[in-house]
């Protein structure tokens, strides 16, 4: 399988962040995000379990702060679909 692949880097202020991280919140809320940058762009449905990491670290007046959210797609039909092996 191709690997896709999306960055985005810039220099935001901390409101327009939060508003990406709001518009983030709601993608997980709704089961896919779809990132869009100058022609670019990557569909993803996160399901299931995912992992979550949080890093931060200081050093002198530099300051980082990651968010690293991983998981693996589903394969095969989903219980509502046709072709879904369904027992009663």
């Amino acid at each position: 399988m191709a690997e896709e692949k999306f960055v985005f880097d810039s220099l935001q202020d901390s409101d327009t962040i939060k508003q990406f991280l709001e518009s983030l919140t709601e993608g997980f809320e709704k089961g896919n995000i779809t990132l869009t940058s100058n022609g670019d762009e990557i569909y993803l449905r996160p399901e299931g379990m995912l992992n979550f990491m949080v890093k931060a670290k200081k050093k002198g007046n530099e300051n980082k702060l990651s968010i690293k959210i991983s998981w693996k797609e589903v394969s095969g039909p989903k219980d509502d679909e046709p072709g879904a092996l369904k027992i009663k």
